[in-house]
């Protein structure tokens, strides 16, 4: 098994910063894709930032130039740098890895346990 833990979030006013955290565990032989997603209550989850084992980032057009995803391979862990936030920013965000436990294993999508985002005055 495999756990994802998220830190960061929290409430913060238009125009502020925050800064997410996570970090993997577990039976972990290789991380592929790391990164986050979001949700409104009613909608779908939809991709915000995810960063390929080789460091390519694909954004979600609604953050590019306001966000930055990085990842650290030999520690497992993906951060999210959330600048110039917006009030359309709130959502609960969810880490996601994309893991293979062993070699030859199938891939495995795991996700955190999500932590709220609010940008509000």
């Amino acid at each position: 098994q495999v756990q994802l833990v998220e830190s960061g979030g929290g409430l913060v006013q238009p125009g502020g910063s925050l800064r997410l955290s996570c970090a993997a565990s577990g039976s972990i032989f290789r991380i592929n894709n790391m990164g986050w997603y979001r949700q409104v209550a009613g909608k779908e989850r939809e991709l915000v930032a995810r960063v390929s084992a080789g460091g390519n980032i694909k954004y979600a057009d609604f953050v590019k130039g306001r966000f930055t995803a990085s990842r650290h391979n030999a520690e497992k862990t993906v951060a999210l740098q959330m600048d110039s936030l917006k009030p359309e920013d709130t959502a609960v965000y969810y880490c996601m890895a994309e893991v293979d436990e062993r070699l030859w294993a199938p891939t495995n999508t795991y996700w955190g346990q999500g932590t709220q985002v609010t940008v509000s005055s």
